[in-house]
């Protein structure tokens, strides 16, 4: 019975750990696609002399 019990803790403690890293990468390519369109703005600006 212990051993199922554990088991199941560091399952779920592996899925937590997978969770927190997928957020992590989520929020950080948010971040970047934001960054790359201000440049992308930022370049446009330049090509039609503004």
């Amino acid at each position: 019975m212990r051993s199922i019990r554990r088991n199941t803790r560091r399952t779920v403690a592996r899925a937590l750990v997978y969770t927190l890293a997928l957020a992590a990468l989520a929020v950080a390519g948010c971040n970047t696609v934001k960054g790359v369109g201000k440049d992308v703005e930022g370049a446009g600006k330049a090509i039609q002399g503004e």
